[in-house]
This record gives C-alpha cells, sequence and structure tokens, in this order.
C-alpha cells in the first residue's frame, strides 16, 4: 500500500487541523496516511505566553524515517513568506538522506497557512518546493481540477501551488479554516495519493 506522510508545524492549531484533512484525502483514495509533527524549538515559557496549541495528539517525526514514505506532504504557516523555522530547522537535518539519494523519486506537496489574504501563502509554498527539489522528488501542487480554489463568492485559500487557510479574521481574532478550505486540503491529499501509486507501479517498468 502507498504510504504518505503528512508532516507539520502548527503553532496554534491551523495547521494541524489542516493536516488531518489532508490525511483524510489521502486515505479516501485507498493510501495509508501517517500524520506526524517537526519538534517545537521555541522556549516553552515563550510558547506559554503567547497562546501556543502544546496539546497536538501527534508524534514527533525523526528525519531518518523520510526515507519509509512514498509521498510526504508538508504543512507549515509562513514566516514573512517563508516556512517556519521549526519546518526548516528540521529539513535542514536531511543532509544524509540528500547524499544517498534517499528520497529521490518521492512525492512532495506543500500546503500552508497565513493571517491574511496576501500573506505570503504562495512564496512560502514555492520556496518550501526549492528544498523538495533539492531531495529530488516529484512536487504536486493542487491542480485546477479542484474547482474550490475558483471560487469569488467567500474569502478562501487555495493555489495551485497547494491547499492555504488564512489564520485572521480580519479584526485581528482567530479564524478556523473555512469548508472550502478543508476540501481543497483533502483534495491535495487525494491527489498525491493517487501521483504516488501510479509512479510506484510505473517503476518496475522504468527499470526494465
Amino acid at each position: 500500500m502507498t504510504k504518505v506522510l503528512v508532516l507539520y508545524y502548527s503553532s496554534y492549531g491551523h495547521i494541524e487541523s489542516m493536516a488531518a484533512a489532508v490525511a483524510e484525502g489521502v486515505r479516501n483514495n485507498g493510501a495509508k496516511a501517517v500524520i506526524k509533527r517537526v519538534p517545537e524549538l521555541v522556549p516553552e515559557t515563550v510558547t506559554l505566553k503567547a497562546g501556543y496549541k502544546l496539546a497536538q495528539d501527534v508524534p514527533v517525526a525523526k528525519v531518518e524515517e523520510l526515507a519509509e514514505y512514498d509521498a510526504i506532504v508538508l504543512g507549515t504557516p509562513t514566516r514573512f513568506g517563508n516556512m517556519a523555522a521549526q519546518m526548516k530547522n528540521f529539513l535542514d537535518q536531511a543532509g544524509g538522506l540528500w547524499a544517498r539519494d534517499a528520497l529521490v523519486g518521492k512525492v512532495g506537496s506543500v500546503f500552508t497557512s497565513t493571517g491574511s489574504q496576501h500573506g505570503g501563502q504562495e512564496s512560502t509554498i514555492l520556496s518550501t518546493h526549492i528544498v523538495l527539489l533539492h531531495l529530488g522528488m516529484v512536487v504536486v501542487g493542487l491542480p485546477y481540477a479542484f474547482k474550490g480554489q475558483l471560487r469569488m463568492d467567500e474569502i478562501t485559500g487555495g493555489s495551485p501551488y497547494g491547499a492555504t487557510t488564512l489564520a485572521d479574521d480580519g479584526q485581528g481574532g482567530d479564524r478556523r479554516p473555512s469548508l472550502n478550505e478543508f476540501e481543497a486540503a483533502r483534495y491535495q491529499g487525494g491527489h498525491v495519493a493517487r501521483v504516488a501509486r501510479a509512479l510506484a507501479l510505473a517503476k518496475p517498468m522504468a527499470m526494465m
């Protein structure tokens, strides 16, 4: 069975909930989904003061295990138009995997969240794609076959690069992912599962 790792970092739970939707899409398309998170780097005293959601009931991943999966979907909030430091620190430790081509040919995909509509969603995903390409992965986004990203009747995240959500309600309050954003995440998870399965089936033929 195709195995997909949904690997995320989430400060306030937005990416955490999107990760669950991605995993649901993976499972709905006949693949095994595993959800894990990267380690927190911020001192606990700071996270408590900032109100981080520390109770996240998924295990912390180890870099070495990335090679065990057919596909990896990364979820990270944006930090000034780039991935969060926690995710970057984790990926920076993948030099050993890179050196032995352990992730070459595997599917990689990204989803994100920002505080506003134009807070760096696309740049965060695209800059994360650079890391996936250096690792030799096959980058998969959110195709326009998901028509929800064409909606104009509501404020919504989503781009051809990956599913996204908005974390701020525009008045300084908390906004949770919308139904459309969850559906985008599920679609992306399913798309990743289908592509990973197709690549796995094609591999024996390519080696002949």
